[in-house]
């Protein structure tokens, strides 16, 4: 085995890698016409738009693809739109109607806290159907848990797959739909791991993190981490407030308590926690615990008022 995964990848695919606040953009130049895989967070549009038309050189973008609609995997959306009049734009076909008539409510970013530009889409990523990237025809999956509506890409001859946020190296995304209660989110994500082992990928490029070649053992740390957040719901919910906060402040870099706490008190997601994991401490002393959690693990640094991403 290579000791660089990438390697595994056929030529016509260029991963830029970006962290946590933006998702992984998966760039496909083929004979035909060029097309990006998810587009990061709207904060970085201009660094996203950068990145690709360096990889570009003087041809132009002419597809963009979005394995679903969180803000870090579509936030750079309409800035590539503007840059490119004509490219189309695919996505998942469950979130179509809100797109069409822009609800960010129902779209999941004013629950989050988070932000999206409005972009517009000319068709439609349909599960069970394929799309060609490269001169390669990719299998469209649907792999609902960690959103509803989401779908995973597989290439079958080279058994490449783009796991979105299905699977991590290391895991995988917050259960969203988990976070109200009363669904049946963690049963969709067994089923979704069911699926790509499936699939045997020979390598992954997920949705945040490096490109991966040992897929059973992603998967096999993934269903623990899955059997923990079923015994023990409030761990999940735990973990999912502290992504939330850690999110944002990877976008604000700093924040006074006072206007950290004035956030948590306008995002939803926040108050349903809240009320149903941790209603036995107020909500103030609840976000302070938040925040001593991630200052201890060192993903913040707090400075008296002040919090700073770390």
């Amino acid at each position: 085995m290579p000791t660089d995964p990438r390697a595994l990848l056929t030529p016509e695919i260029t991963v830029l890698e970006r962290g946590w606040l933006s998702a992984n953009n998966i760039l496909f130049i083929g004979p035909q016409d060029t097309a990006l895989v998810d587009t990061g967070y709207c904060g970085h549009a201009e660094q996203t738009l950068s990145l690709v038309q360096a990889s570009l050189g003087e041809r132009p973008l002419d597809r963009i693809l979005n394995t679903h609609l969180h803000s870090d995997h579509c936030g750079g959306n309409a800035a590539l739109q503007h840059t490119w009049p004509a490219l189309r734009t695919a996505i998942p076909p469950g979130q179509a109607l809100h797109v069409r008539h822009w609800d960010p409510q129902a779209l999941s970013y004013t629950p989050t806290g988070q932000e999206c530009p409005p972009f517009r889409f000319d068709t439609l990523l349909t599960p069970d159907s394929c799309v060609l990237l490269g001169n390669r025809p990719w299998q469209i999956h649907a792999a609902p848990g960690h959103d509803p509506h989401s779908v995973v890409l597989f290439e079958p001859q080279q058994r490449i797959l783009l796991s979105a946020d299905a699977l991590w190296e290391n895991g995988f995304g917050v259960v969203f739909p988990e976070l109200a209660g009363g669904g049946t989110a963690f049963a969709e994500v067994a089923a979704t791991l069911d699926l790509i082992e499936s699939l045997a990928p020979r390598v992954v490029i997920p949705g945040h993190g490096p490109v991966f070649a040992d897929a059973p053992r992603a998967l096999e740390g993934a269903r623990r981490r899955l059997d923990g957040f079923v015994r023990n719901p409030t761990k999940h919910a735990l973990y999912a407030a502290k992504v939330l906060l850690k999110y944002k402040l990877l976008a604000w870099q700093q924040i006074t308590m006072a206007e950290l706490s004035r956030w948590a008190q306008a995002t939803p997601y926040f108050g349903i926690l809240h009320a149903r994991h941790f209603a036995d401490q107020t909500a103030a002393e609840w976000l302070s615990s938040l925040v001593d959690d991630l200052v201890r693990s060192g993903a913040a640094v707090r400075q008296r008022e002040w919090l700073h991403n770390a």
